[in-house]
């Protein structure tokens, strides 16, 4: 029967015994030597069951496949934008990756993204060597305009949300703000600068004391919230905006993508082949006089293949009226 020695929420040091017995499994920031489940790391344990894991206390971000993060813009290419992910490793976003809207080739970027900008956006891929691409086309990710961006422990961005974003709603609530929390350790908040402050205080609190039973009630009453006027009130999402990002200020002409309809065959066979717009040309020009040249070729070479099985007796059979035929008609006759 297995034991657990350091209970639920209890801070362990590296090399403390959080159980014995083989009735635990060892999860993140633990490992196993014998019967006992070891910590690995500085955090606070966590069970789910049999499953022992630790929350870590401190450490830096490290991209993972499908996080919602808070970037910021360090450099143009001619193929997209470098941003900085707040870890050891920077991010690349491609120009499809960037709007909905099309982006020609050799078009100005910066019409787009500026290098200083912050943007929400989502990990699509992370390769082995840790590149990492990003997009923005999803709810919720957009280009970040005004407010301010705060940096905080990224182990600390769960207790930040709160459970189904429970705690994020509260601040946003109590000071009037737009927040965005990214899974990278960057906070945005947006609103008044004296809600701001108030915003920016209660998350630094949240931060601090992460680790200790009691935050939701400490933070109530903190923040003056009164949760009963919002019992029938679904809690807000994580991250506002709207799908993808738009300018309603900037939409060039040159840049329109143009959706080309599907024709049938005998559209294609009478006016030959569309033009750049999927557009026919139907009227006496050089286009269609090609398509019609092309239809009585057609029909010319099927009835000369209607003429020729009818000839054809027998495979290596001689065409009527030549000369071999001529000679072999005579032989039967003199026969």
């Amino acid at each position: 029967m297995g034991k657990i020695i350091c209970g639920e929420k209890e801070i362990v040091v590296p090399g403390d015994i959080i159980a014995s017995g083989m009735d635990f499994i060892p999860g993140m920031g633990t490992f196993r030597e014998g019967e006992s489940v070891i910590a690995s790391k500085l955090g606070m344990v966590n069970i789910s069951g049999s499953l022992i894991k630790l929350i870590p206390l401190s450490g830096k971000y490290v991209p993972k496949l499908g996080d919602v993060i808070i970037c910021k813009v360090i450099d143009v290419s001619l193929s997209g934008w470098r941003v900085d992910t707040n870890s050891a490793y920077s991010a690349m976003l491609s120009m499809k990756d960037a709007s909905s809207r099309f982006i020609s080739r050799g078009a100005d970027l910066t019409r787009y993204f500026k290098v200083g900008e912050y943007m929400m956006t989502k990990i699509i891929n992370v390769t082995s060597q840790r590149l990492v691409d990003i997009t923005m086309k999803g709810p919720g990710l957009r280009k970040l305009s005004d407010g301010i961006v705060i940096s905080v422990n990224p182990s600390k961005v769960p207790r930040i949300i709160g459970k189904n974003g429970s705690m994020v709603t509260m601040v946003k609530r109590a000071t009037n703000c737009n927040i965005a929390v990214g899974q990278n350790g960057l906070v945005w908040i947006q609103g008044s600068p004296k809600d701001e402050v108030k915003a920016i205080a209660a998350i630094r609190k949240i931060e601090n004391e992460a680790h200790i039973s009691g935050l939701t009630e400490r933070m109530e009453k903190e923040l003056g919230y009164d949760s009963s006027k919002y019992e029938n009130q679904p809690l807000e999402e994580q991250q506002p905006g709207e799908e993808g990002y738009h300018d309603d200020n900037y939409q060039p002409q040159e840049e329109r993508q143009f959706e080309r309809p599907m024709h049938s065959f005998h559209e294609r066979r009478e006016y030959g082949r569309p033009d750049s717009r999927g557009r026919f040309d139907t009227g006496r020009g050089e286009r269609s006089d090609r398509g019609r040249r092309y239809s009585e070729h057609r029909e010319e070479s099927s009835s000369y293949t209607e003429k020729s099985e009818g000839n054809e007796s027998r495979p290596g059979a001689e065409p009527e009226g030549s000369p071999k035929q001529e000679q072999n008609h005579n032989n039967s006759e003199k026969q």
